[in-house]
């Protein structure tokens, strides 16, 4: 019982061992890789891309996704449905 008590430290001081040995070396490559992508930006930056300017807004630009056409038209049809109901009574 003794043997086994003592396979299982060494098993664990193992595993303890090779995680943080591979902690430190994933460190290490993160911090290795970011200092050439920052000398590699300097020497070689990105292409600054134009965009086309924007034209100024028209009469019949629609307003949240509804034309003030249609609009006009529920307005129209609103008020004229209303009007009928109070002929109607």
């Amino acid at each position: 019982m003794d043997n086994l008590t003592s396979l299982f430290v060494e098993a664990g001081t193992l595993m303890l061992a090779g995680m943080v040995f591979v902690f430190a070396f994933l460190g290490l490559l993160v911090i290795f890789i970011n200092g050439v992508l920052k000398k590699l930006a300097v020497k070689y930056p990105d292409p600054i891309i134009q965009t086309k300017p924007v034209r100024s807004a028209s009469a019949n630009k629609p307003v949240d996704g509804i034309s003030p056409n249609i609009v006009a038209a529920i307005s129209s049809a609103v008020s004229k449905y209303r009007q009928q109901q109070t002929t109607n009574k």
